[in-house]
């Protein structure tokens, strides 16, 4: 598990937690940028540096002033910036052996 989160403010004023996985290829701020709402602020933050009572999470607060390490882009539903997966490192890239088609059978 990610011990870096993203948290942002949501509309009816609580806080919501993404945990960013960057396996994909992305960065977390890319997946920031991609994932919270539209033009909402976000902080990336250590797991450390919420409370541990998670089952409090709906009574937790969060001041916009400390959002400070972004906005969420226009990535979502409609939006005409389609999100573009970035090409792997030159050493990170997968050579794949191409598969050849199937054959149909002879009748």
């Amino acid at each position: 598990m990610s011990d870096t989160l993203i948290i942002y403010k949501t509309e009816d004023g609580g806080v919501a937690i993404l945990t960013p996985v960057t396996s994909c290829g992305l960065t977390v701020e890319q997946i920031a940028a991609k994932d919270v709402p539209t033009g909402r602020p976000y902080k990336i933050v250590d797991r450390t540096e919420l409370p541990t009572d998670f089952s409090e999470q709906d009574r937790w607060t969060v001041d916009e002033a400390h959002l400070t390490d972004g906005v969420g882009a226009d990535y979502g539903v409609g939006s005409k910036k389609p999100f573009v997966m970035p090409e792997p490192p030159e050493e990170d890239a997968v050579e794949e052996d191409p598969v050849p088609p199937e054959e149909e059978p002879v009748t």
